[in-house]
């Protein structure tokens, strides 16, 4: 039976293990579909603290990992299919084996958001993509005229880094001013190859019949009009959808899925517990998501304390 089991390794995942390895609990850390999390597709972090030249996202989850393993903390590449929390211990099937296990702690993340179009799901993986700093430098955007849907942070920085190699980027935003951090707004609007277009949505993803994107048809919401534009791209950066459809019926979340604390990061089951953005629909930073990982190994911690005899 294991002590605790984490589920995600990303930075709430990861400092939880390092933390509940440090308590020597031995903790078996389960990968999921996105080993590193969200975090390894972002080119550079720059608000990590202790970091002042910033750091490669997937470089800064190397690093907590091999921190966490040298403290005891074993990660495991699966799949997590069902969970069983209905009583104790706790049971989680991983790539059809029974996992059994004292506490969890979920630590899941999340996804992005998709716009919901028939067209933008027959054209992803064909011009169609979540994330710039994995497709970005592919040679069928390089010095093409790109389309990035969005305006927080993440698109912006999107569509700061696509400037590298496309033409031009078109930034679609639904209103008349992006909701990005200040210096984000600042590097974007200075970028003389980023060209904000206002108050529009795309209703759709173009070159369907040739399974190729060649552009967008955006639609005003003020005036209702419609336009095409010609792209050779489309990334989509409309915020998350979290990582919690395995855990329904047995944790209690919010209307947006997001899973619901209650004293620090305890769920509604006694011995689980939630790290992260999976739990986190406000701030959503890496450095929150450690923060909260943090939390969430003491907390198990101290449960096991004061539940040891009853096991």
């Amino acid at each position: 039976m294991e002590q605790v089991v984490i589920i995600g390794t990303g930075c709430a995942g990861l400092t939880a293990a390092i933390y509940t390895a440090r308590a020597n609990l031995s903790p078996l850390v389960l990968t999921g579909a996105m080993p590193g999390g969200l975090l390894t597709t972002t080119s550079t972090v720059e608000n990590f603290p202790g970091f002042p030249e910033g750091i490669d996202g997937f470089q800064l989850m190397q690093n907590l990992q091999k921190q966490a393993e040298r403290f005891g903390a074993r990660v495991q590449f699966g799949h997590l299919d069902s969970v069983d929390f209905s009583g104790h211990p706790l049971k989680l099937v991983v790539d059809g084996e029974t996992i059994i296990s004292k506490t969890v702690i979920v630590a899941t993340g999340s996804k992005p958001r998709a716009l919901g179009l028939p067209s933008e799901e027959a054209l992803e993986k064909h011009g169609v993509t979540y994330c710039a700093t994995c497709d970005g430098a592919l040679p069928q955007f390089r010095n093409q005229p790109l389309v990035v849907v969005g305006g927080g942070d993440s698109a912006l920085e999107e569509a700061t880094y696509l400037t590298r190699f496309a033409s031009e980027v078109h930034l679609i935003h639904r209103r008349d001013s992006f909701r990005a951090s200040v210096i984000m707004q600042e590097r974007a609007l200075k970028n003389p190859k980023i060209k904000p277009v206002w108050n529009s949505v795309v209703t759709e993803v173009l070159g369907v019949a040739e399974k190729k994107v060649s552009g967008v048809r955006l639609k005003n919401i003020e005036t209702g009009m419609t336009s095409t534009l010609s792209c050779a791209g489309v990334f989509v950066a409309i915020g998350h959808v979290p990582n919690t459809a395995v855990f329904n019926g047995q944790l209690e979340t919010d209307a947006g899925g997001y899973i619901q604390l209650r004293e620090g990061t305890r769920t509604n089951v006694r011995g689980v517990f939630a790290a992260g953005d999976v739990a986190d629909s406000v701030y959503r930073q890496a450095i929150t998501a450690a923060g909260t990982g943090c939390a969430a190994a003491i907390e198990a911690e101290r449960f096991l304390g004061e539940e040891t005899e009853n096991y």
